[in-house]
Formats: C-alpha cells, sequence, structure tokens
C-alpha cells in the first residue's frame, strides 16, 4: 500500500510543477530527492511516458548543448485532474493530519 501512495504522490508533485513550468527529467528527479524521494530514471522516465500516454502530460524536445532533452508541461486535461484532486488531498491529509 505504501509503495501506491508515494507514487501517486510523486505523480501528482509532478503535475503539479508541469503545471508551473516545462520540466525535464534530471530536474524532476532533484526536485523528488530534496524531498527524500530517491528515483531512478529507470522508474522516472516510464512515469512521465505514462503521464502523457494517459493525456496529463505533453512534451516538446529541445536542443540544450548538443543534446536532445524533453521538456513536459501539463496538459488542459492535467491540469484540471491537479485542480480536482487537491482538494481531496487536502481533505484526507488535513482529516489523517488531525490526530
Amino acid at each position: 500500500m505504501l509503495r501506491d501512495v508515494i507514487s501517486g504522490f510523486i505523480k501528482l508533485h509532478i503535475l503539479y510543477h508541469a503545471s508551473r513550468e516545462p520540466v525535464f527529467g534530471l530536474d524532476l528527479i532533484q526536485e523528488l530527492r530534496r524531498h527524500g524521494y530517491e528515483l531512478s530514471p529507470g522508474t522516472l522516465y516510464p512515469t512521465l511516458h505514462a503521464l502523457e500516454e494517459e493525456g496529463y502530460l505533453r512534451h516538446e524536445d529541445k536542443i540544450v548543448n548538443g543534446r536532445r532533452r524533453k521538456y513536459y508541461t501539463a496538459t488542459r486535461q492535467g491540469r484540471a485532474a491537479l485542480a480536482e484532486v487537491r482538494g481531496k488531498v487536502r481533505e484526507l491529509v488535513g482529516e489523517i493530519l488531525e490526530d
């Protein structure tokens, strides 16, 4: 169960950042590490691809220092899902933390 909860929070965190500005994989790995999550590229990139396949993210290729980098942004559907889940997370987490 813990793995599912953490996976869900990581997906929400990715959506949050992608709704604010374009993000790329290594930057997200570092951001999540700052919060205590150690994700390998082998975990993060399939998550990004799944979120994109589900319609929550889209990517744009950019060349940075001669290398192709995928920048992800939240789609309209992704921003709507994030807005919907915010209230639910606020309510549930608030109740759990009351004790």
